[in-house]
């Protein structure tokens, strides 16, 4: 189909995307990569008046250190995630999270921050910002916030972004000596949306787990935190027994869903299973 009439922007600032967007009218889209908004809005399930395209605000653009955080840009695509040598040496479980996006093509053109906001529960990557407490920084017509991901994920496709705000960088934490991380993702087929992933970053001291995160992708209406699990391997030996048993608290806390793809039961098995192999990756088991 073809998509209702709609006026467009196209700035090249964030200041003129800001000002676009003010003067817009009640029905305004952002347009990051549009992997999301253009089949909606050729299915006119969505028809803005207006449509602000950010392709060309290069100052969104990029990856950059500052001090012990990484910085991403909310443009910054898939592909350039895959490709940039900040994050492959400190940040490789956004990298292994992002290679599992889609396909090829998609990657190309879809962006990390347009994924966040997005917010598809899903989605790969929102569990993983959750699992590294990402903070999201917005600009708006109030100036400049900084949300952390625990308070971005609001419910189902809703997040803390207010009307006439842009969501302009991602800050995440480096992950440096003593810390592994794995992503496990369990689909029907190749490139398609996570039934369940789990997103785990894990810091050995000695032969003990000093500290472990562990984000949870389609367990409810937003990203979860496995924190009984992550309780539970707190100065614990690093052994398949202690993993596998914090593992099965994994769902506790979890609100699946029951769709055409799983029930909720399975859901909650699968959210085990892959944790305890997550983190057994993680640990170095």
């Amino acid at each position: 189909m073809i998509p209702a009439p709609f006026a467009y922007a196209r700035p090249t600032t964030v200041e003129e995307a800001l000002q676009a967007i003010a003067e817009g009218g009640e029905d305004v889209k952002v347009l990051a990569g549009g992997q999301s908004l253009i089949p909606v809005m050729r299915l006119r399930l969505a028809a803005p008046e207006l449509l602000v395209d950010l392709t060309r605000v290069e100052e969104l653009r990029g990856v950059r250190e500052d001090g012990d955080t990484l910085v991403i840009g909310a443009m910054t695509t898939h592909a350039d995630v895959l490709a940039d040598p900040l994050l492959a040496q400190y940040g490789q479980l956004i990298v292994q999270a992002t290679e599992t996006v889609a396909d090829r093509q998609v990657r190309r053109r879809g962006t990390f921050g347009g994924a966040l906001a997005h917010a598809d529960p899903a989605g790969d990557l929102p569990a993983v910002a959750l699992a590294l407490d990402a903070e999201f920084v917005l600009v708006g017509p109030g100036g400049r916030r900084t949300v952390s991901a625990a308070e971005f994920f609001v419910d189902y496709l809703t997040t803390a972004l207010e009307e006439g705000e842009l969501l302009v960088e991602i800050r995440v934490p480096k992950l440096g000596e003593g810390w592994g991380v794995r992503y496990e993702k369990f689909n029907r087929v190749a490139q398609a949306w996570s039934i369940v992933a789990v997103a785990a970053a894990v810091r050995r001291q000695g032969g003990r787990i000093a500290e472990a995160r562990i984000g949870l992708t389609n367990m409810g209406p937003t990203p979860l935190r496995a924190s009984a699990t992550e309780a539970a391997l707190v100065g614990v030996d690093v052994s398949m027994e202690t993993v596998t048993a914090a593992a099965a608290q994994a769902a506790e806390g979890t609100s699946p869903s029951n769709d055409l793809n799983a029930q909720a039961d399975y859901r909650q098995h699968l959210a085990q299973v892959l944790t305890r192999r997550a983190l057994a990756a993680a640990a170095g088991l």
